[in-house]
């Protein structure tokens, strides 16, 4: 089972360089502007993955009553999901939800 660290910390992205604010109401995983991620963390908000990769977003899934944004991970390729957040760019979360790079 997985363990579950509330980490809600700004930063800065590393694909689009804007600072992200914290997300307030659970913990902030990607960014709401370009929706990449970094791969840091072997279970939610541990940090203790050595990859460091940037995770690209390639796709969107169904669920429950929100979407997870799909991921491939552009050093190790493996595939990650993440739910999307209230503040998520809605133009790029249509767009991924028409791509079939998954």
């Amino acid at each position: 089972m997985k363990k579950f660290n509330m980490l809600d910390e700004n930063f800065i992205c590393e694909n689009c360089l804007k600072e992200v604010d914290k997300l307030k109401y659970s913990a902030r995983d990607h960014c709401p502007f370009c929706l990449y991620s970094k791969h840091v963390d072997i279970n939610p908000g541990d940090r203790a993955n050595k990859c460091q990769g940037m995770l690209e977003p390639i796709g969107i899934e169904k669920f429950k009553d929100t979407y997870k944004i799909i991921y491939k991970c552009k050093k190790c390729n493996i595939v990650h999901k993440n739910i999307m957040a209230d503040d998520d760019d809605i133009n790029l979360i249509i767009e991924l939800s028409t791509n079939n790079k998954k």
